[in-house]
């Protein structure tokens, strides 16, 4: 089965779609990657989305507004990937949409908002589209996240150790597929929210992200301000944990500059870059880690990832690439392949990632332009991701 995989993470810079074969052979899941396509938000929807995101106020009429543009944004991109990566022959396309609100209080996840209607996608392309995939599993008590953690846990089983997989998105979380015990997965904190918002705020807009992290390499850690970071009480929750940009974002972080507010951005990017390291590195050690395998924006970032290096202190750090999974683009597959359990009947979730009471199979479908045939039930769930060449 040909899948497409949409995805927007909370960056919200861009659309990628992630194109892959994907079967079952006895107890394997086979992944074959056929590429990436990317497209940038247009600049005048990013400012909208950008407005209306907490802690901002917002009308329900911008919220129909964003629903359908952030639709028709993930509908254009699933036509090219279908022409350019599929042939046109596409089976399914799946669909995370963007995320504007993670609703989590004292350790409970309450609800989960994701825009970008897939009607829009099953018009333009006639396939159809599994979205929403996310509610499911906080309506069965979990987190809703980090729903890559499935995938993270069937592609690490059978290396030695724990490995750990790692992703740098805004927010970076970890799954630890360990070879004796439950897995473990859980957002450690910002990965890039932080360091993006300071970048945008003191550039006044005229820069988006570090690129290649050039203002950390010129800026130099201040202790103080990264010690008033760290005392963040989220850092010390147990996982399952999740979090978002309703917690890390630009009002959390002028909070915390004030009494700071003669750093230069240099200092402040280094700062926040270390807090990023610094968090993920304590992260990983606590699940015992034997290697980490990074995928995600944050592993185009060198100084970030030099820092982290450091922080490991000794565990391997590599990128996803080295198994088979583009780094750019693993976060695409892995949707592309919950979509794939969810037509075939079985559960996207591993309750000890996500906290959830069970598995369930996540996710509801919109037909395409033929009506839904959905695939003979799968008799029996891989317990293996096997990633080879198309």
């Amino acid at each position: 089965m040909r899948v497409i995989g949409l995805m927007s993470g909370t960056s919200y810079d861009a659309v990628d779609a992630a194109a892959a074969d994907l079967s079952l052979d006895g107890d394997a899941l086979v992944l074959a990657p056929l590429g990436m396509v990317s497209a940038p938000y247009p600049g005048e929807l990013r400012s909208a989305l950008a407005a209306a995101l907490p802690p901002a106020a917002t009308t329900m009429r911008e919220v129909c507004r964003l629903d359908t543009r952030i639709g028709q944004a993930f509908a254009s991109l699933a036509v090219r990937a279908d022409e350019e990566l599929c042939g046109g022959r596409a089976d399914l396309v799946v669909s995370h949409g963007q995320t504007v609100y993670h609703w989590a209080g004292d350790g409970t996840v309450h609800g989960t908002l994701q825009l970008g209607e897939p009607a829009w996608i099953a018009e333009a392309t006639g396939r159809p589209v599994v979205s929403g995939l996310r509610t499911r599993d906080v309506a069965a008590g979990g987190q809703g996240a980090p729903l890559v953690s499935i995938v993270d846990v069937l592609w690490l089983r059978g290396r030695p150790g724990v490995p750990v997989a790692l992703n740098l998105g805004g927010i970076a979380n970890i799954t630890a597929a360990a070879g004796t015990g439950p897995p473990v997965a859980f957002d450690t904190g910002p990965a890039n929210a932080l360091i993006d918002a300071a970048v945008r705020h003191f550039t006044g807009g005229g820069l988006g992200y570090d690129e290649d992290g050039a203002l950390a390499a010129r800026g130099r850690v201040d202790e103080a301000l990264l010690r008033k970071l760290l005392d963040d009480p989220y850092y010390a929750q147990p996982p399952p944990r999740t979090t978002g940009k309703e917690r890390f974002h630009l009002p959390y972080l002028r909070a915390a500059l004030a009494g700071y507010e003669s750093l230069p951005v240099e200092d402040v990017v280094a700062t926040l870059t270390r807090l990023t390291a610094r968090t993920v590195a304590g992260a990983v050690r606590s699940v015992g880690a034997t290697e980490v395998l990074a995928s995600g924006g944050g592993t185009r970032n060198p100084v970030l990832m030099a820092v982290l290096g450091k922080e490991l202190d000794g565990i391997p750090l590599r990128r996803s690439d080295e198994l088979g999974l583009p780094s750019a683009a693993k976060e695409a597959y892995a949707f592309a392949v919950l979509g794939f359990l969810t037509v075939h009947g079985l559960a996207g979730t591993v309750p000890a990632c996500t906290g959830a009471r069970h598995p369930s199979v996540l996710g509801s479908l919109t037909p395409g332009r033929h009506g839904l045939r959905l695939p003979e039930p799968a008799a029996t769930a891989p317990v293996r991701l096997r990633v080879t060449q198309a």
